[in-house]
């Protein structure tokens, strides 16, 4: 019938065992021989694309020759003032909801921020945090424009106080100073 020496040909997709020993990484199963290239004339890929394993593409995982991988020392250091003003901001909008004093905050570090974010720009890429003095510059504006509403509103309740009081006829001033208390 058939030589028992010869391995029937293996499928490629069936499962194999796992307690059998794996041939090593890029070499055929045991017994089989290599893929072969075609004859011919080598095929030009799609597109203009190099092929697989041409010079100047490195295997994943693996420096390409003459590139460095980036480190962290690498990167631009931030420009001092960036952290400052983002931090600046975050209490000036935290602060100022749980209580009014830390909203004076908000314009320090709209003007921190902005000139922090003008240098980086300026310095032409050796410079970095752009986006935190970016971020405190945005939440300096947004705590300022709540500064200025907060100031109109107690402005406003002020003089409405003030009308009505001396539209009921107490023109007595004396009468809210601490002063006229204690008498």
């Amino acid at each position: 019938m058939s030589d028992p020496s010869q391995q029937p040909p293996s499928d490629p997709y069936r499962p194999q065992d796992p307690y059998q020993p794996q041939p090593p990484v890029g070499q055929p199963p045991a017994g089989q021989q290599p893929p072969q290239p075609p004859a011919g004339p080598p095929q030009q890929p799609p597109h203009g694309q190099p092929p697989y394993g041409q010079p100047g593409y490195a295997q994943p995982g693996y420096a390409q020759p003459g590139y460095a991988q980036p480190y962290m020392s690498q990167l631009p250091p931030k420009h001092p003032r960036a952290t400052t003003s983002m931090v600046l901001g975050i209490v000036a909008l935290a602060g100022g909801l749980v209580c009014y004093l830390p909203i004076l905050l908000g314009p320090v570090a709209w003007v921190m921020g902005a000139g922090a974010v003008r240098e980086i720009d300026q310095s032409g890429g050796s410079l970095g945090g752009r986006s935190e003095a970016n971020a405190g510059k945005i939440m300096g504006i947004v705590a300022t424009v709540l500064l200025i509403l907060g100031v109109l509103a107690i402005i406003a309740v002020v003089t409405i106080i003030i009308a009505t009081d001396s539209s009921s006829g107490g023109s007595d001033f004396e009468s809210y100073s601490i002063l006229g208390a204690i008498r």
